[in-house]
């Protein structure tokens, strides 16, 4: 019988751990530590000096609030427009088989496996040559090719853990599509679609390639963040936008996260 300190990571792996994760979050540790600093052009280190003044600075940025605004309410649409359409495409693909449905599940996750750059580059060659003129539903029509596939990825699994014996017997008991649906499907997908829902929001709110290409005039706010740093006027502004940015993308993954972790508890499974 092997010991608990047999089954503990070496010193090395956990330092090479250690220095991974220090890798990826110390720069998004700057951001919320510039966003408090005296300096309002330069970035020094250590900064001169810390302050809560840029906090009522961006609150009282008109242009701020207008990209806020823009990019939740793109967000709210892509994600309504991905959870209807991605969970009437995983419903078809994994309750019904016909000939071509492994090339069709092929095709509705390609658009989030592709490049951005190319994504945009074609959606925004589709609206010219329909001379469509670019508004909020340009914009919202761009993030939803990505957002159904996020809900389509989630609900689909979801769907092949279901038993199918469960609807049998619902519909054998005189239920009808409605009341199967409501009763026995929904409950068991429900986890799934909220947390598909969320991380399509948040990657439709932080997204940024796509919405370049798809915009026209128009700047949701990671696109203000990058007209931002191209002629910074303050710079700590750009971080505190940067810094909300991350903590309302942050909490929708990190909930969708523990959704997802208990996804294997479904009724049915293995039946």
């Amino acid at each position: 019988m092997r010991s608990s300190q047999d089954s503990r990571a070496p010193l090395s792996l956990k330092t090479a751990a250690v220095c991974g994760l220090l890798f990826m979050h110390l720069p998004i540790l700057l951001i919320f530590i510039y966003a408090f600093t005296t300096e309002d052009k330069t970035y020094q280190w250590p900064p001169p000096g810390f302050t809560l003044k840029w906090l009522g600075v961006t609150w009282n940025r008109p242009d701020v609030w207008e990209a806020m605004r823009l990019s939740l309410k793109v967000a709210a649409i892509s994600t309504c427009i991905a959870l209807v359409l991605g969970t009437l495409s995983a419903a078809a693909v994994s309750r019904s088989k016909f000939f071509g449905r492994e090339t069709i599940s092929l095709l509705i996750i390609l658009p989030i496996a592709l490049p951005g750059i190319i994504t945009g580059i074609a959606l925004r060659s589709a609206f010219s040559i329909a001379d469509i003129p670019f508004s909020v539903w340009t914009i919202v029509l761009g993030h939803a090719t990505f957002c159904v596939v996020v809900v389509y990825n989630n609900a689909v699994a979801r769907f092949r853990r279901t038993s199918t014996s469960l609807v049998e017997a619902s519909m054998d008991l005189g239920a009808n599509s409605f009341q199967t649906f409501r009763y026995i499907i929904l409950p068991n997908i429900a986890t799934a679609l909220l947390a598909g829902g969320m991380l399509a929001f948040a990657l439709s709110f932080d997204e940024v390639i796509v919405t370049t290409l798809t915009a026209g005039q128009q700047a949701t706010l990671p696109i203000w963040m990058l007209e931002e740093l191209v002629r910074p006027r303050q710079r700590p502004v750009t971080n505190v936008v940067a810094m909300v940015v991350f903590l309302v993308t942050f909490v929708p993954i990190l909930l969708a996260y523990y959704l997802i972790r208990d996804g294997d508890h479904v009724s049915g499974q293995g039946k």
